[in-house]
């Protein structure tokens, strides 16, 4: 394939308001932590919707968030979301004149609104239908203990879903279906997207689209069912029509209704998931490709990057916002980068040493999402990471 490819992404995009060192073990933050599953207390490395984080406290969110930041500011303000954020890396890793990518998305009529959709017209993404409606931006006040499971760092999320409560299926236009490549990234927080995907995936093999699907923590459905697996759309037949899945492990477990990495992966299996990739923190991710799309693979397991390890250790932690967001933006151009290559079956452990990579490098800055100050920067940085690594899986 060597005409220009397009990737058409749509999914959780919001405003990330980022505060560090925050100490998860701390009596400040301890009262506010979650009892049992879905109860809206605080989870490390779990999201909460804000509304019912203030049924939990018996407090108002601004309150509590006053005790627990010690009533500071924002560290950082970005552009944040699985959707969008992995859509940036994508469109970074790749020259423009060999992919277009495109959002389709909401915001609101608020300052951050304004915020949101000014930072991401500086990046290389193409807001093919971005609009600001008359609703709350969406939202996410981020947590950050850098010294979380023995300094590989960890977050918690509080969620206003805002404006995304209002985009429907029925406005994504011909354009998205007759993209190259969609991605639903993160539709939990785009609801009426996430409860009619199993439609849209349909939809989009039917035009001959490769399809693309990277979850997010479903508090909705977590909240609603505790003790049931999430929905994926309307059915489980969703996932016949996903080309590539990208979930982390809590995730997995909680979709396929398992309690057991294999169980999880079996399940995935049966369901007609043409690949799968499953990340696991700072641990070894599994990956496997039944040959529909990537070549065949047995499943196997590769590890996080050594020299980022490493390289974090000497700085005492890092800010791992936003590294699954990257994570899948690197499989994403790799795939791109392959398919360009007249690979008509892309190799899935390739695609997974840019995800993890990409993944890793986010942790050098605060936030999900890189600003550029000239095309190709962020991958020339990454390219001794990626060199690395490749050497470190072959030795």
């Amino acid at each position: 394939m060597s005409k220009k490819i397009i990737v058409s992404g749509v999914g959780c995009c919001l405003v990330d308001l980022l505060f560090t060192n925050i100490n998860f073990g701390s009596d400040t933050i301890r009262p506010y932590l979650s009892l049992k599953r879905g109860d809206g207390g605080l989870t490390p490395g779990h999201l909460v919707f804000k509304e019912e984080f203030e049924k939990y406290s018996r407090s108002s969110f601004s309150e509590v968030h006053s005790k627990i930041t010690g009533g500071r500011t924002h560290d950082k303000i970005n552009i944040g979301g699985p959707s969008i954020v992995s859509l940036i890396n994508v469109a970074q890793l790749i020259d423009k004149e060999n992919c277009e990518v495109r959002f389709y998305g909401r915001g609101g009529k608020d300052e951050i609104g304004k915020y949101l959709i000014s930072s991401l017209q500086k990046t290389p993404v193409v807001l093919k239908d971005y609009k600001l409606i008359d609703n709350q931006t969406p939202s996410t006040v981020v947590l950050s203990d850098p010294s979380y499971d023995n300094g590989h760092g960890e977050r918690i999320f509080i969620n206003s879903i805002g404006a995304a409560w209002d985009y429907r299926p029925d406005e994504l236009d011909d354009d998205f279906f007759n993209s190259d490549i969609v991605v639903f990234g993160g539709t939990a927080l785009v609801p009426q997207i996430h409860d009619h995907i199993t439609t849209l995936l349909k939809k989009a093999k039917s035009k001959g689209c490769v399809t693309i699907v990277n979850t997010v923590f479903d508090f909705r459905n977590e909240k609603a069912n505790p003790s049931k697996k999430w929905p994926l759309g309307e059915s489980d037949e969703s996932y016949k029509y996903i080309d590539l899945l990208i979930t982390d492990q809590e995730e997995a477990f909680r979709l396929s209704g398992e309690h057991d990495p294999r169980a999880a992966i079996k399940f995935f299996r049966e369901k007609k998931v043409s690949s799968l990739i499953i990340t696991n923190g700072s641990k070894n991710i599994s990956n496997y490709s039944d040959g529909r799309f990537f070549k065949a693979s047995e499943l196997n397991e590769m590890p996080v990057s050594r020299k980022v390890i490493d390289e974090l250790k000497n700085a005492h932690g890092g800010d791992t916002t936003g590294c699954g967001d990257n994570f899948v933006g690197g499989v994403i151009a790799s795939v791109v980068t392959q398919l360009q290559n007249g690979n008509k079956h892309p190799d899935i452990r390739e695609a997974c040493c840019w995800g993890v990579v990409s993944g890793g490098f986010a942790c050098f800055y605060m936030g999900g999402t890189y600003f550029e100050e000239k095309p190709g920067e962020k991958r020339a940085k990454m390219e001794p990471y990626y060199d690395a690594y490749t050497k470190q899986i072959t030795s």
